[in-house]
């Protein structure tokens, strides 16, 4: 089959050639019909310290496929099944994982356990093996294609914004920074699920066209007065919530700059900012969370939305054989909303 691997540190991803996957006892193959891209991939491929035993690696940890075969013991699936794939993966034993949060396994590291395409073999391709049953949620009815970003991109900013939600009442305001695949997707969660003002910061006009498009009430360029911009709107308070999807040190300085007394700042985004926590380093009682991914029941909860029309995912597709472009025009910032490959399609 052919599959998008990164395969030297440094290198960019290639299309190659490699053996069809077959599943082992309480595994589950999938034909995928859709695989995301992500800028966690860059991250890896951007990350000089990557374990070379994980290389070559094949890449894509949002997938969706149609169950192509089972492994022995595998039940409550069949031959045909539309499903997406949860990545988090975990031990599936410890108080945790017995919670549905493998987001937060207590033992994943240590046993060495990966999320497919970041550590194991992952989504795109034409075939993805899943360790576990338990790791697959039918799409029933969903569209593969505008859906299986909703596996990180929906659920990391639903399991962030579900953190906030208390805070998030009427006359409250919340800020989005960063308006790409995760972020277009947080303004409108936290407009299904609040009655927040929602105020969008980016550095690019068309990426705040689009946080228009879905639901911001406000839209701020991200530079230097962009926190000032913020607390001159909220008249001098500042936000309630901050979630800075990007991550980076400018947008968590910025965070924290136009962070409301008692308000949160989450941290999503991977872009290795962090921020000073203590007496006079950020407003009085201000909660400082960098969450990670979602649970299974949350990810179950953020299809259903998808069903009910809340939310809805802007997707620009690719092939399997230009999948290589769409991670140098997500490197470029060229991407509006969420590239998704798909690997069975020409």
């Amino acid at each position: 089959m052919k599959a998008l691997q990164y395969r030297a540190i440094g290198a960019a991803p290639e299309v190659v050639t490699v053996p069809d996957p077959e599943p082992g006892p309480g595994q589950v193959l999938l034909r995928v019909t859709a695989a995301g891209v992500c800028h966690s991939d860059l991250a890896v491929m951007s990350d000089p310290e990557v374990p070379a035993e994980l290389l070559p690696l094949t890449l894509g940890h949002e997938g969706a496929g149609t169950v192509a075969a089972l492994g022995d013991g595998v039940t409550g699936l069949g031959i045909g099944d539309s499903v997406v794939v949860y990545g988090a993966w975990g031990c599936g034993t410890c108080l945790a994982c017995a919670a549905g949060k493998e987001n937060y396994c207590l033992h994943a590291s240590e046993l060495g356990i990966c999320p497919p395409g970041l550590g194991a073999p992952g989504a795109i391709a034409e075939y993805v093996i899943v360790d576990d049953a338990r790791h697959l949620v039918p799409l029933d009815g969903l569209d593969p294609v505008r859906s299986v970003p909703l596996t990180d991109a929906g659920l990391t900013p639903y399991h962030a914004i579900k953190k906030s939600l208390p805070k998030l009442v009427p006359g409250a305001t919340a800020v989005v920074i960063g308006v790409g695949g995760l972020g277009h997707m947080g303004i409108q969660l936290l407009r299904a699920l609040t009655s927040a003002r929602v105020i969008a910061l980016d550095v690019g006009e068309d990426k705040l066209a689009l946080a228009r498009s879905v639901g911001a009430h406000e839209t701020v360029i991200s530079d230097e007065k962009a926190a000032g911009r913020v607390r001159e709107l909220t008249d001098g308070c500042g936000a309630t919530a901050v979630f800075d999807f990007v991550g980076a040190p400018p947008t968590a300085a910025t965070a924290g700059a136009c962070v409301a007394i008692e308000g949160d700042v989450t941290i999503v985004g991977l872009g290795g900012g962090t921020l000073p926590v203590g007496f006079g380093a950020v407003p009085y009682g201000v909660n400082v969370m960098s969450p990670y991914w979602g649970s299974r029941s949350e990810l179950i909860e953020v299809l259903d939305l998808a069903r009910a029309g809340s939310v809805e995912v802007h997707v620009e597709t690719y092939s399997l054989d230009e999948a290589p472009l769409a991670y140098e025009r997500l490197h470029a910032g060229k991407i509006n909303g969420r590239a998704v490959i798909l690997p069975n399609e020409e």
